[in-house]
């Protein structure tokens, strides 16, 4: 089976004004390996939600987290591994409550970290998803 790239797009596109190029997708399924690119509060049309709201965008992120897996067969049930990046400790608690309650009961493994910034200077936050769909679903 060849890699699944589900919701291909340029850079370019969702950076007009940077000058980047570069080819990718949103979620690529490997097998019954799901890897998704990071999610913030852009939604999956491009456009970014939650300007100075952590918890809109980590609510925004998983609701894509969710769309992004089930267009690549699977369920967030499936996940095993989240990196969660925040751009200030501040916005710990009110982000991971969010994504918390998505993944309620899933027991995943986690990592968080605390960065300097993200890709645009809006961004508070951002999830970084790894899921295995099993042999048996």
């Amino acid at each position: 089976m060849t890699h699944q790239r589900i919701r291909k797009f340029n850079t370019s596109e969702m950076y007009p004004d940077k000058g980047m190029d570069n080819d990718l997708c949103m979620a690529v399924r490997a097998g019954n390996r799901v890897f998704l690119r990071g999610q913030t509060g852009f939604d999956l049309d491009g456009n970014m939600t939650g300007v100075g709201d952590a918890s809109a965008q980590a609510e925004n992120a998983m609701s894509c987290v969710k769309t992004l897996l089930e267009e690549s067969g699977a369920k967030l049930e499936h996940i095993c591994k989240v990196t969660i990046y925040i751009t200030d400790r501040s916005y710990r608690e009110e982000v991971y409550e969010v994504v918390g309650r998505w993944l309620k009961g899933i027991h995943v493994c986690s990592t968080g970290l605390i960065v300097k910034g993200l890709a645009l200077p809006e961004m508070m936050m951002e999830i970084d998803v790894e899921a295995m769909i099993p042999k048996d679903d």
